[in-house]
């Protein structure tokens, strides 16, 4: 499928041109001409828009590693990034000129998929080899990818515009409002739910079966909608499905690094594909390359992971984190080759490395967190001790109280999880959870991250959970009349 992505890209931009050639997706201008006219004829257009898609939101992925540990307690600038928009991101001095604060390639993907799911039904009527099969699957594909899209701006923006149509023609709505998070999450379960079916497991290479959506992927993002809506029942019930999904299964711990090296293991689910034989780069391996001084494991993460604190073996130093120096480390899982803390990536490996959005550990600590929660405590347990026993390290008697648990299983996803763009996410849903009940601490354990200096205005800050999300970017507000900006920034 690498291979495919690269092929088709070119035909998506070659039919798709102009339309993305604003500055900002919302700015909606619409493409026109005898191109797009000529283009949609073919179950093979339908399909190098579709691809064209996942190129677009695979290049995200150094942006989805900030959107999820920058603000969590896991990563600290290097000299590279010292006053720039990351760290200030760090630091939630956020103004809405910062430019992660540009919500701009998820619009461009959720545009790419909207082409999708409104022109393959026509396309299907031209072209007499397009089966009801191959147009449902490439559909469901074109929904999974826009909800998870839409998934990700909700929990960075909370309220977004909900764009279900592609900006085409004139008729589009150039100044959409926003909608309220909640709602555009009901949508895109609506969404899910509706074209899960249609999901196939049937592609012909790896690459595809865990570089496409499939059933999987669909319980697994509708696993994490339920469980940030607090949804238990619903939570387990998705997470069950991938469970015994005979397909999916942990990788023994001596081979756990296999999951980031070579990647496309037996445990996951979904991940970005990339490939630099066919220029397709990650951005990992720049941001955490040791020569690359931008991100590097916070004093909490060298805590968790490195020898002289901890019995971590299988996810500790050398796997996860790689010791350069005394108290230096960097961020061992994405320019790594082997678990020695050594071994670099060389030639086109160090841009090939995937981006994981789904791997099956994350679904057994969805469950636990979600099973923890309706005091179902031994349950929780158990699942917490299967990620503990793969990982090498003793199981764990805990408390049978709420707060106990999601403690521990905040660790434990920490310590599975660790830079793979959740612990920011992973500490909100705790900071949201129960009108808010244990926002004291989120914040005591994000200040933890920060110099003495910054402990009170941090803190301070962080008190409003309005604040937990970002701006909308000033040249969005300029443009567009009918959006709102976040009360929090409205300085």
């Amino acid at each position: 499928m690498k291979k495919i992505f690269k092929l088709r890209i070119i035909l998506v931009f070659v039919a798709l041109g102009f339309q993305f050639a604003c500055n900002d997706y919302l700015e909606l201008i619409p493409p026109g001409g005898l191109v797009r006219e000529e283009f949609w004829k073919t179950k093979e257009d339908v399909t190098a828009v579709l691809m064209g898609a996942y190129q677009t939101a695979a290049t995200m992925d150094g942006a989805l590693f900030t959107y999820g540990e920058a603000r969590g307690d896991m990563v600290k600038v290097d000299v590279n990034l010292v006053g720039s928009d990351e760290n200030k991101l760090m630091e939630s001095n956020i103004y809405p000129n910062n430019w992660l604060c540009n919500w701009n390639k998820f619009y461009q993907v959720i545009n790419y998929c909207n082409e999708v799911i409104k022109n393959a039904p026509e396309v299907q009527k031209i072209d007499n080899t397009f089966t009801d099969f191959q147009l449902k699957g490439l559909m469901a594909e074109a929904i999974w990818l826009r909800s998870l899209n839409y998934f990700y701006l909700v929990r960075l923006f909370k309220d977004v515009p909900l764009i279900i149509n592609p900006s085409e023609s004139d008729a589009v709505d150039f100044y959409p409002p926003v909608t309220k998070g909640e709602d555009v999450l009901q949508q895109i379960l609506k969404d899910l739910n509706e074209y899960r079916p249609f999901a196939t497991d049937g592609y012909k290479t790896i690459d595809e079966v865990k570089g496409r959506a499939t059933k999987a992927a669909f319980d697994a993002l509708l696993a994490d909608i339920s469980l940030w809506n607090f949804d238990y029942q619903k939570t387990i019930e998705y997470c069950d499905r991938i469970i015994s999904n005979v397909n999916y299964v942990l990788m023994p711990g001596t081979r756990w690094f296999e999951m980031f090296y070579p990647g496309n293991s037996l445990e996951s689910i979904f991940e970005f594909q990339f490939n630099d034989k066919y220029n397709q780069k990650n951005g990992m391996y720049g941001k955490t390359n040791r020569y690359g001084y931008q991100f590097d494991p916070s004093a909490r993460a060298a805590e968790l992971f490195a020898r002289k604190y901890t019995v971590e073996l299988t996810r500790g130093e050398d796997v996860s984190i790689a010791k350069i120096s005394e108290d230096d480390y960097l961020i061992w899982k994405y320019v790594g080759r082997s678990p020695d803390g050594k071994t670099e990536r060389s030639g086109t490996d160090q841009s090939s490395c995937n981006w994981i959005v789904y791997r099956l550990a994350e679904i057994y600590l969805f469950k636990a967190e979600a099973l923890s929660q309706l005091s179902r405590f031994n349950e929780a347990a158990a699942i917490l001790n299967t990620i503990r026993e793969r990982a090498n390290v003793a199981s764990i008697t805990l408390g049978n109280t709420v707060n106990i648990f999601e403690d521990a299983i905040m660790e434990e996803r920490a310590l599975e999880l660790a830079f793979e763009g959740k612990r920011w996410f992973d500490l909100l849903r705790m900071g949201r959870r129960n009108n808010f009940a244990r926002k004291d601490k989120l914040v005591e354990i994000i200040i933890k991250n920060v110099p003495s200096t910054q402990k009170r205005i941090l803190s301070a800050k962080l008190t409003n959970p309005l604040g937990w999300y970002l701006p909308i970017y000033k040249g969005e507000i300029e443009r567009n009349k009918n959006l709102v900006q976040n009360p929090y920034y409205t300085f």
